[in-house]
């Protein structure tokens, strides 16, 4: 990918350096949280005592009085930083570019979201041809309602002509389902009210769709007529399975058959079934019962599966509908040196993407396993794709870095040729900075790869900065990639340091199962190990280095806090988990038993227990200055975590770091949200850190 070069300085008002102290001279006079002790008793028959369980009723008069009291205090800690203007200016700069996603080419037209330059939220639009001008169709920023909504494209009929739509409220993980008639810009269709959907699919002549819907009782899938009543669909899959089930439902190209991916929680496993629901046939388990992961989509008149069972870098084998029996399956990409990170579909060949020391490759092959070349990338970076369909020979791929900004390509199966679909236009010189891979070793004798990205020609004098996040868990991969945050960190002066810890899919299945359930110490080790060897290795020092993470990361940064509070200036936790005893208890959190485990369990509470944040807070200690970010919006980790781990540490630190709780009344858990807000949310947690490190909130002198 070729690089930002044409760099223009911008100017920003000069403001005073921040010391390395805090403003605030002595423990802050925190916001009153009345103890109220409720006594737990477990299974194994050891009593815990919650202090703060009376903030777990978000709805409770008290508990929304004590909500404002900490925004309050957060408002009136933070007014006394100078600087969030500027912060918020770049970041303006960074993000208020034009932008598109991926598209979708169906009826040969090409269905994709896109966000103008000065808009604030992704809207989706349709280009007629290659060289059609683009339209709007489904564009939010029209909408004036109270919370912001944000639209998502679920599918697009086979000839083009009807498009399904979510829309999504404040961020939260339900959405509404709408339908659209393309050439008359009408709605059409009988709407699906909001709703936990996992996916949805119109049958070949787009009167029909497939979808799975999320209730009490569990995943349910559902056929109904395009046209049908509210409440006429009929259930197609799914009795039985129960409320800590995951069920995915995807159709074949000429709608005959169906394959249901029903996962036992988020890291459970898989288990497959086929469905020839055109002449409506019972399910046929492919797989069942393995507790290993699976992942089935179809190729022509092919299935294609890929699964770590006997291998936990991955295989691939391929199926055929008629004849699915697993004896039957032919092996055509066996297992590797390196992991395999996902197969995707496209052009008539099988693409493969490796992790090879967190670095993507990817390579092609036919139906029979017959290798058909790699395609080249653009650089040292994260990569998906090539995505689109078997069918087509036209795909995209995206390629991003720390200090690259996301670009699509599109790309030639047949030619091997590619051009520029959409680049972000960001004004940022990437040449300035370096990104690097080290290793180190964690406290079992572990080696850990890390990315550090900074300026070019970083001195080891111990005086840098240094913001150091992770995440950890859910077999995810951590691999590098652009984002307006991390560069005016890194413009300011900042190192970005991303490790990545055992419980993610770097290095397979066995990676990810040395950090689940008993295993997850591994993960906080890894990532104090990582800030250990930062400050050795002369990068930065404990009064210069912040650490970061959201939901699962915000678990992890939440375990460093309460286990290292030295090591740390400041924290910042957003969405987290952090009451380990009770997580499971509340909106989504039973799916996360088959990765961290249940405390029902005598033998998972002992290790949840040993590591759970919120019950390892320590009376008296000097702890580092912590941001927690979280809100009502949240409907996949409960807010309340946040809340009563604020009230705790407040409570418990014997430091004049403040311990601070921003509380946001709109937003959701991740995405979804306006550009203005996301600029706002992120100057908040800039700032803070910033502050808390030292750092000038704006340049010295121009860029």
């Amino acid at each position: 990918m070729n690089r930002t070069r044409s760099f223009r300085p911008i100017l920003f008002a000069a403001l005073p350096l921040l010391a390395a102290a805090p403003l605030l001279a002595q423990k802050p006079a925190y916001p009153e949280s009345a103890v109220r002790e409720v006594i737990d008793r477990y299974p194994n028959g050891v009593s815990v005592t919650d202090p703060y369980r009376w903030l777990e009723d978000q709805e409770a008069p008290e508990t929304r009085a004590w909500i404002d009291g900490q925004n309050a205090f957060h408002g009136r800690v933070m007014a006394e930083v100078s600087g969030e203007e500027a912060i918020a200016e770049r970041l303006g700069q960074l993000l208020m570019v034009d932008a598109q996603g991926s598209p979708t080419i169906v009826g040969g037209r090409y269905f994709f979201t896109r966000r103008r330059a000065g808009e604030d939220l992704f809207a989706i639009h349709m280009r007629e041809g290659r060289d059609g001008a683009d339209v709007a169709l489904v564009d939010p920023n029209l909408l004036a309602t109270e919370v912001p909504a944000s639209v998502g494209l679920l599918d697009v009929s086979d000839d083009g002509r009807t498009l399904a739509y979510g829309i999504r409220r404040g961020g939260q993980d339900e959405i509404m389902v709408r339908f659209l008639d393309v050439d008359a810009r009408r709605a059409v269709g009988t709407p699906l009210e909001r709703a936990r959907y996992f996916g949805l699919s119109f049958t070949p002549d787009g009167r029909a769709f497939y979808f799975t819907r999320y209730g009490e009782e569990g995943p349910r899938v559902h056929r109904r007529e395009l046209t049908g009543a509210a409440g006429s669909e009929t259930l197609v899959f799914g009795e039985g399975l129960g409320p800590e089930k995951i069920a995915f439902a995807a159709l074949s190209t000429d709608g005959r058959w169906m394959l249901v991916t029903v996962s036992e929680g988020t890291s459970g496993g898989n288990d497959v079934y086929l469905m020839d629901v055109a002449r409506g046939g019972a399910p046929v388990t492919l797989v069942a019962g393995t507790g290993k992961n699976y992942a089935a989509s179809f190729a022509g008149d092919r299935v294609v599966v890929q699964t770590d069972e006997g291998a936990p870098n991955g295989r691939v084998f391929v199926a055929d509908p008629e004849r699915p029996a697993r004896e039957q399956w032919r092996e055509i990409v066996p297992e590797g040196e390196h992991p395999i990170q996902y197969v995707s579909l496209a052009g008539g060949r099988v693409w493969v993407g490796y992790l090879e020391n967190v670095l993507t490759r990817a390579r092609s092959f036919d139906l029979e396993g017959k290798p058909l070349g790699e395609l080249e990338l653009p650089g040292v970076g994260s990569f998906g794709g090539p995505f689109g369909r078997f069918e087509q020979d036209e795909a995209f791929y995206v390629f991003t870095s720390y200090d690259v900004p996301s670009t699509t390509y599109r790309y030639s199966v047949s030619t091997g040729e590619s051009d520029v679909w959409a680049r972000q236009a960001v004004d940022f010189d990437s040449d300035a900075f370096e990104v690097r891979q080290v290793w180190y070793t964690s406290k079992d004798g572990t080696r850990v790869p890390m990315f550090v990205a900074h300026r070019t020609g970083l001195r080891m004098d111990g005086t840098n900065p240094t913001y150091l996040t992770g995440y950890g868990g859910f077999n995810a991969s951590s691999t590098p990639g652009f984002s307006a945050q991390h560069a005016v960190w890194l413009e300011r002066g900042g190192v970005l340091a991303v490790p990545n810890l055992r419980g993610g899919g770097e290095f397979g299945e066995a990676w990810h199962r040395a950090g689940m359930f008993e295993n997850k110490q591994n993960v906080f080790d890894d990532f104090i190990a990582a800030a250990e060897y930062l400050i050795r290795e002369g990068y930065t020092s404990p009064e210069r280095l912040a650490i970061g993470g959201g939901s699962n990361g915000g678990l992890l940064v939440g375990a460093a806090l309460t286990q290292r509070p030295e090591l740390f200036r400041a924290v910042l936790c957003q969405v987290p988990l952090l009451d380990m005893l009770r997580y499971e208890n509340f909106l989504v959190g039973r799916y996360w038993v088959s990765e961290y485990g249940t405390a029902q369990d005598p033998e998972h509470f002992g290790y949840l227990r040993a590591y759970s944040p919120y019950h390892n807070v320590r009376e008296g200690t000097a702890y580092p200055a912590v941001l927690f970010q979280t809100g009502d919006g949240d409907t996949r980790v409960a807010p309340l975590h946040a809340r009563k781990m604020t009230a705790l540490l407040q409570r418990a630190t014997s430091s004049d770091r403040p311990i601070l709780l921003r509380y946001d009344t709109e937003a959701g858990h991740s995405g979804g949200l306006p550009v203005r807000k996301t600029i706002e949310d992120t100057t908040g947690s800039l700032a803070f850190v910033m502050w808390q490190l030292g750092m000038p909130l704006a340049p010295r002198t121009s860029r």
